[in-house]
């Protein structure tokens, strides 16, 4: 059993400062879970999961209370009452290969909702990401590609957001979309600068493939999100026994700049 809170600005946060940042857009999203997960017999090069999973959806105003309809009165859920229900059976595939000089990954996750009782959600939403890295002398090239789309029933929360570390830098969470379907590339090459620090520079893309419009309610298109977006900068990777410290400085197609901060594998 999982249960989460968090605001939901990936769809409904509100992009200020030409999309650099993402404000609150007064949705949180409650989600509670009960299911099991089967891990498939793995090979070589291929690892799978299947889960089944039981959700309550819930969408809570900044001061805690039940939502239908966001601030501009359009519905949040898919029912149009206080929480939707679903039952999703999850598939998740990978693939990875990796020498010396290269890897190659490769995940796939398809989620079918089961039409368990006549109100609760039916759905087909597929996500893929695709990466490669290539040693080239002393750099190392890193592209990915990320792609998803969603067929059936569909709450606004479900959508697609497009913006942020991990998506497209140089914008917010969410800023450059929110979409049915959608699809980003990223490219970095990694220098290494001493043995402990390495220099970055990246471009990152993004869209929502013109899907924005087909989200109940449109919530992008309301927020004025462009639908495309594209960053590019530099960075800093420190490697430490305590962890690895990643700075990234982005500049977005409005010419606004944005810094991140990222701390990864801590040590216990």
């Amino acid at each position: 059993m999982q249960h989460s809170l968090s605001p939901e600005i990936g769809v409904h946060g509100i992009p200020v400062d030409n999309f650099s940042r993402s404000g609150s857009g007064g949705v949180n999203l409650s989600r509670l879970s009960v299911g099991l997960d089967l891990n498939d017999p793995a090979s070589s090069k291929w690892s799978s999961t299947t889960s089944i999973k039981f959700e309550n959806v819930r969408l809570l105003s900044d001061d805690g209370r039940s939502m239908t309809r966001d601030l501009d009165g359009f519905p949040v859920t898919c029912s149009g009452n206080t929480h939707d229900s679903m039952v999703v059976l999850k598939q998740e595939s990978q693939y990875a290969k990796a020498n010396d000089c290269s890897f190659s990954r490769f995940t796939m996750q398809i989620e079918q909702g089961i039409p368990v009782l006549s109100k609760w959600l039916i759905f087909n939403r597929f996500k893929f990401v695709a990466s490669k890295g290539v040693k080239l002398g002393p750099a190392f090239l890193l592209t990915s590609l990320t792609g998803g789309s969603i067929v059936g029933d569909m709450a606004p929360y479900q959508a697609f957001a497009i913006g942020g570390l991990g998506s497209v830098r140089g914008y917010g969470e969410g800023a450059v979309g929110s979409g049915r379907s959608c699809l980003v590339a990223n490219t970095e090459l990694t220098l290494p600068l001493s043995k402990m620090l390495e220099g970055s520079v990246f471009l990152d893309c993004g869209t929502d493939l013109g899907s924005g419009r087909l989200v109940p309610g449109n919530p992008a298109l309301r927020q004025g999100k462009p639908g495309f977006g594209v960053g590019l900068g530099y960075g800093l990777r420190f490697k430490s026994p305590l962890g690895h410290l990643q700075v990234d400085y982005a500049i977005n197609a409005f010419q606004q700049k944005t810094l991140y901060f990222g701390i990864t594998n801590l040590a216990s």
